[in-house]
């Protein structure tokens, strides 16, 4: 997903949105010189010959590693629209140049013609990256045969190598930005376990899941109104029975009640919609943070009135179906999210399953295991941690039904693979 907010917008004062042939045309005719976020390039990137740097891959590297930017070809240096061959265009074969000569490989990136029907540009846009520094791998002219890697950044309107102090900075401000990442999706799952456990009295696992974007919006960028935060459950709900093909058992979502019951209700800088007052059903906790952020939690023991809850010394019991309508559930809604606040980051998710009052052994149920009246039941070969280990995997942006298919089978299988299963 392209960005919303590039030099363009700010240059021409425009909102938040996607980039038109309009913006690129009145930026040239105002002359808007290049700079570390902007580079007009007149011809389309070629093939490197002679033993040269792959120079698109070096240019995208470049951007990537400053604060990200735009390349746009078709348009001359003195601000002239020449235009491209859209048919000479071969947006395969320069992503696969990204591929081959960009390390780490850079996922958010995207590229995109636009025309105003006589004239074609194309648009590359390349997001400020959260893994660089990223390394450009090829030879030069004098040394043919020797393979290097160099790490490029955009030096105001031109660009230049980093020298070895500048690599170690960035390596170092990767590494702090890594670890503050882990440590605001701690904070959600630590916050989210203590509201559990000062909420809730009998012994229970719970499913807690967090996804984040890796380049969360600012601080009043954007806020959801009641009625968006309602909209973003309600098509949650729709997507993750898309997602989930043939669900078992209903998902946090469905626990939550018909449509009436998604009543989302303010919270610090975010809508929560959750029934731990008056339980309806299962116990279910969704957030929806306005920097992107969902969280989402529920009672994977849940105990009918009728039933008695576990003793002190009873294993907690864990539905491996309902651990799988829960990723799936909470797939659907990050992806719902990240649509909606139309985010161009990549999501980091996170799932766990604890005991939020003490640790206690936990009893995996599995259909695969059944008793006579067809009940889910612990297989005897299974494990019974106390702990289970998070589950981690990404969302790419505006990341399609398969990959969200594929990313909530991954939390699934990591979650319950623990259990020996």
């Amino acid at each position: 997903m392209a960005r919303t907010w590039t030099r363009l917008h700010e240059h021409l004062g425009c909102p938040p949105g996607p980039i038109t042939f309009d913006m690129i045309r009145q930026a040239t005719v105002d002359k808007l010189e290049e700079s570390d976020d902007l580079d007009w390039k007149r011809d389309l990137p070629v093939p490197p010959l002679h033993g040269h740097w792959n120079e698109f891959a070096k240019d995208i590297s470049a951007m990537a590693n400053t604060r990200g930017g735009l390349l746009i070809y078709g348009v001359s240096n003195d601000h002239q629209i020449v235009g491209i061959d859209r048919e000479k265009a071969d947006l395969r074969q320069y992503a696969q140049w990204v591929r081959n000569h960009v390390h780490p490989y850079l996922p958010d990136l995207v590229m995109f013609p636009l025309t105003d029907g006589a004239t074609t540009l194309l648009v590359v846009d390349v997001p400020a990256s959260e893994m660089a520094p990223h390394l450009v791998h090829g030879r030069s002219d004098k040394d043919k045969e020797q393979q290097a890697f160099t790490v490029p950044y955009r030096d105001r309107d031109h660009t230049a190598w980093m020298a070895e102090h500048q690599i170690e900075r960035a390596y170092r401000d990767r590494f702090a930005r890594i670890g503050r990442a882990e440590e605001e999706l701690q904070r959600h799952i630590d916050f989210t376990t203590q509201t559990i456990a000062a909420r809730t009295s009998a012994p229970a696992a719970w499913f807690i899941a967090v996804a984040r974007p890796q380049r969360p919006l600012a601080r009043g960028a954007y806020t959801m109104s009641t009625d968006e935060a309602r909209e973003v459950l309600q098509a949650a709900k729709t997507r993750a029975r898309v997602l989930h093909a043939s669900p078992t058992v209903p998902g946090p979502l469905v626990g939550m009640g018909d449509d009436t019951r998604l009543n989302p209700r303010p919270g610090l800088r975010r809508w929560v919609c959750n029934n731990l007052e008056s339980p309806i059903n299962r116990e279910v906790i969704t957030e929806l943070h306005y920097d992107g952020t969902v969280v989402m939690a529920a009672n994977l023991s849940f105990i009918r009135e009728v039933e008695e809850p576990p003793s002190p010394g009873d294993d907690l019991p864990v539905s491996e179906r309902l651990v799988t309508a829960c990723c799936f559930d909470f797939v659907a809604t990050a992806q719902e999210q990240q649509r909606k606040l139309r985010l161009d980051s990549t999501l980091q998710l996170t799932a766990a399953i604890i005991s939020p009052d003490s640790p206690r052994a936990l009893a995996p149920l599995t259909s695969v295991w059944s008793d006579l009246d067809g009940q889910e039941s612990t297989p005897s070969y299974a494990r019974r941690p106390h702990h289970i280990q998070p589950a981690y995997t990404a969302l790419s942006p505006a990341s399609v039904e398969e990959e969200g298919r594929s990313s909530a089978a991954e939390l699934r299988t990591d979650l319950m693979s623990q259990f020996g299963l």
